[in-house]
């Protein structure tokens, strides 16, 4: 699979060494990057990550763009600026640099959030906060697109639901 699926948690060690998935890291190695790319996410408490597929994607946004514009230069700044490449180490492992765990509130623990072409990197109560926020807009989609009304708002309904 060429896409960061799953959510894993992992451990900070000691020498603030933290082991990314095995399956991340064989998803980067097949899009041929050598390490990650990582910036702190745009609007979120989090860390962007990923590999080529990434900064192509990055690329393109920016190259539609008028290049001396406002809007390309904040964005440049943001996703260019901001962002670090970090070396896999022999066991895969990162060292995230002490500013991007600042900007992610990241202490001892990691949570790795896969998201198709990109994954992020979370401190774990806040993501477990985004999951299920998350969670409750799908749910609030889902019967939006099917176009029954959300749960306890049917006018005129009994107990079982069935309008009188």
């Amino acid at each position: 699979m060429d896409r960061f699926v799953s959510s894993f948690t992992n451990r900070i060690d000691s020498k603030g060494r933290v082991s990314v998935p095995a399956t991340f890291r064989a998803t980067l190695a097949r899009d041929g990057f050598d390490g990650v790319y990582v910036y702190p996410a745009l609007g979120l408490s989090a860390l962007d990550a990923g590999g080529s597929r990434l900064v192509e994607e990055i690329n393109g946004l920016l190259d539609s763009m008028p290049r001396y514009s406002d809007e390309h230069d904040l964005l440049s700044t943001s996703l260019y600026g901001d962002s670090e490449t970090l070396k896999l180490d022999a066991e895969g492992r990162i060292v995230l640099s002490e500013r991007l765990k600042d900007w992610a509130q990241i202490e001892d623990r990691v949570a790795f959030v896969g998201l198709g072409h990109k994954f992020q990197l979370w401190e774990p109560e806040r993501f477990a906060a985004r999951q299920e926020e998350a969670r409750s807009k799908v749910r609030e989609l889902k019967q939006l697109l099917s176009g029954m009304p959300p749960r306890g708002t049917m006018s005129g309904s009994g107990p079982s639901g069935v309008t009188e």
